[in-house]
């Protein structure tokens, strides 16, 4: 995997993610409803309760794909990776095709550094949901993550053409381009959302740390001193100044509010 550019932030997993909206039924699971006082405790984010209900309902209906889904968010939202992928896994195999279980399911595989599947149902949610930006912005991070740059930026541009408001989007395609060796489009990004949300500390950061780049590629060009016949040897007194770690980390994914169907 490519290493990303030294110390430049970005955004890894989006903070849209991890949401069941009111259609989440479609497919070959269309006609399917989950357990009204399962849904209840999902509702009100009592996620203990919420797995206890649900394990009954798939016990009693092991093909109910929407009683999976729900099971598998709940375990997510307790930290259970590998149940949540289990139990999103088990509600594709019985039919459900809703852009957000493959969006959900992608961003837990990413989580658990399984960036291969996670980018086959990250694709999936874009093919199944390609008009929700957060589709393609978490393929865009994910393609990112696998140095795949030409798709990661175009997978950003086609979220940012769908909500061009997106800040986070706007600083991770800042990275992509600066990645790429784009620096006069990176910095012209962060340079625009300096200017736009002076808050927006990513930006600033990414800006800086840019321009610290640059001063560092100057100094090892100026420190190279020509030699006879040629040859070309670097000064050694010339001090390499080291950026900081090159991705921004933050703990678990924020989930947005679950919704389970009506």
């Amino acid at each position: 995997m490519r290493s990303i550019a030294p110390g430049i932030i970005a955004v890894v997993i989006s903070l849209l993610s991890f949401w069941i909206p009111n259609d989440a039924i479609a497919g070959g699971a269309e006609q399917q409803i989950c357990d009204v006082s399962a849904d209840y405790s999902l509702g009100i984010e009592d996620y203990s309760e919420t797995i206890r209900r649900h394990v009954d309902v798939v016990r009693k209906h092991p093909d109910n794909a929407l009683a999976h889904y729900h099971l598998g968010y709940a375990e997510g939202m307790t930290g259970n990776r590998t149940a949540e992928v289990s139990e999103y896994q088990r509600a594709a195999a019985l039919g459900l095709r809703n852009w957000d279980l493959f969006l959900n399911m992608g961003l837990a595989q990413l989580e658990n550094g399984e960036l291969e599947a996670a980018t086959d149902n990250l694709r999936q949610a874009v093919l199944l949901g390609e008009d929700h930006s957060e589709s393609h912005f978490n393929l865009a991070l994910v393609y990112e993550r696998r140095g795949m740059l030409a798709d990661a930026e175009r997978e950003m541009l086609a979220s940012l053409r769908l909500d061009p408001g997106q800040l986070d989007a706007r600083n991770s395609l800042g990275v992509i381009y600066a990645e790429e060796g784009k620096t006069v489009r990176a910095s012209m990004i962060w340079g625009e959302l300096v200017r736009e949300v002076p808050d927006y500390q990513p930006a600033r950061t990414n800006l800086k740390l840019l321009g610290n780049r640059v001063e560092v590629a100057r100094g090892e060009t100026a420190a190279v001193v020509p030699l006879p016949g040629g040859r070309r040897q670097t000064n050694q007194r010339q001090t390499e100044t080291t950026l900081a770690d090159a991705r921004n980390r933050p703990g678990p994914p924020q989930r947005g509010p679950a919704k389970s169907n009506p």
